[in-house]
């Protein structure tokens, strides 16, 4: 199951009601990844520590390039160290490998410049899939995508449906994300503050 590329279409495919944040929805899909290679067995979790088992092909290539940044000695990394290692700039991976797979296409209208170009889904078995969780209401693919602002529901039996290592993954991207926001309003502060003293002269 590729919670990450579920997640990457969802974002693209649903409408949110607000804009959703780039870093935001990177830092969820960092850890979707994470999710993704527990299933899979590429790595186990003790306490926040990430222990990284024998790596083997997933036949994704973000998914296989995220198994192997994983750090192998010890004392290992941390979920959040992992989360914003991993996360920088993971939204802009996403959508050029949704692209290169297929999944999406660039829209060009004759009136649109090729730089303003948006992205758009197609259809395909990757996004029915996508479709389907997300219809389902997956707990864990939702619990993600509120955190990444995607919609406003939480699933709120995903911690209790999946288990410690995913309520782990799932609460470590929650408190990021919220850092995230923290750090966002500071600048937005300081930026206000900053034109507040020129406005003075």
């Amino acid at each position: 199951m590729n919670t990450a590329r579920d997640l990457a279409i969802v974002a693209l495919d649903v409408a949110p009601s607000r804009p959703v944040e780039q870093g935001d929805l990177s830092l969820a899909l960092a850890g979707a990844e994470m999710l993704d290679l527990i299933e899979g067995l590429a790595l186990a979790l003790e306490d926040d520590r990430i222990l990284p088992s024998a790596q083997s092909p997933t036949g994704d290539r973000l998914l296989d390039e995220a198994a192997a940044s994983l750090v192998r000695q010890e004392p290992y990394e941390s979920v959040e160290d992992w989360l914003w290692r991993r996360g920088r700039g993971l939204s802009s991976a996403y959508v050029d490998d949704l692209e290169r797979i297929g999944v999406t296409a660039r829209a060009r209208g004759r009136r649109i410049p090729l730089r303003t170009a948006r992205t758009e889904l197609v259809d395909s078995p990757a996004r029915r899939r996508a479709e389907e969780r997300w219809a389902a209401g997956e707990p864990v693919l939702s619990a993600l995508a509120a955190t990444a602002g995607i919609h406003d529901d939480p699933a709120e039996d995903a911690a209790e449906l999946a288990g410690d290592a995913v309520t782990t993954v799932l609460a470590a991207v929650g408190d990021a994300v919220m850092e995230l926001e923290a750090v966002r309003q500071r600048r937005q502060i300081e930026d206000a503050a900053f034109d507040n003293v020129w406005r003075g002269y």
